[in-house]
């Protein structure tokens, strides 16, 4: 029997991609826990960003919505959503943290429809500020807790955040920021980047009792595959004992 399960995992891996003195645009689940474990950590000066205002909170204790009142706890500034969307179209975020329905080998993704956008199959909660955080963020961190060939697909059904669009030069080409985009993918499986040039995702590292195979069969497209893949870490003793009775002592997600 596992120690920890899917999601705790998910948390504590996202939680390592923080650094100390950087800032993040935070949205609720995932990215809340991975910045409050980041800050009890290994990143004490993480910004945690959120959309409705909050620069700087604290975190001592898990808000339950990115506009909830403990995102302005102890907070260094406490403004409104123009206000972020600003900080972030200046420059001032290092990290967006987003998810996705279904992301292709680009990093594009989509929050809006499965199948035809009129009628549709299904009907997503659509953009929030997704588009914002991935167009504007430089480095954009994104969190699917289930690895599929229904999530991972050729193409988006419809475009609601950019990745790499089409491929090299296309981000600049449409006007967005030089040397921002997708950074990361963490899942249920693996942890991906981009390549470089190619800015297609790239398998470089594997959860534990993973192979390369679980990952390329649960892949809607062609996956890169990195020469040196690396095991992912396990979440440690410490990591697992303050998330559950510090970050997360309600157990409101885990």
């Amino acid at each position: 029997m596992n120690r920890y399960n899917d999601v705790e995992f998910l948390i504590c891996l996202a939680a390592s991609l923080m650094e100390d003195g950087t800032t993040a645009f935070i949205g609720t689940g995932i990215p809340m826990l991975a910045a409050a474990l980041a800050k009890k950590t290994h990143a004490p000066n993480l910004v945690a960003i959120f959309e409705f205002g909050g620069t700087g909170a604290s975190l001592e204790r898990l808000p339950l919505a990115v506009g909830e009142s403990r995102t302005f706890h102890r907070a260094v500034a406490a403004s409104g959503i123009c206000d972020i969307m600003e900080t972030a179209q200046r420059g001032f975020i290092n990290y967006g943290f987003l998810g996705a329905a279904q992301i292709d080998m680009f990093g594009n993704l989509n929050t809006t429809v499965i199948g035809h956008y009129w009628p549709p199959k299904v009907r997503l909660p659509g953009s929030g500020g997704a588009n914002d955080v991935g167009s504007n963020c430089w480095k954009n961190i994104i969190i699917v807790r289930q690895h599929d060939p229904r999530r991972f697909v050729p193409k988006v059904d419809f475009l609601t955040t950019p990745g790499y669009l089409t491929g090299p030069g296309a981000r600049e080409k449409a006007g967005l920021p030089p040397d921002s985009g997708p950074h990361r993918v963490v899942t249920n499986l693996a942890l991906l980047d981009f390549e470089p040039v190619s800015k297609r995702m790239r398998l470089i590292g594997l959860n534990p009792g993973v192979t390369v195979e679980d990952v390329k069969k649960n892949t809607g497209f062609e996956l890169l595959v990195a020469d040196n893949i690396v095991t992912n870490p396990e979440p440690t003793e410490e990591q697992l004992h303050i998330l559950r009775t510090e970050v997360d002592p309600d157990h409101y997600y885990i």
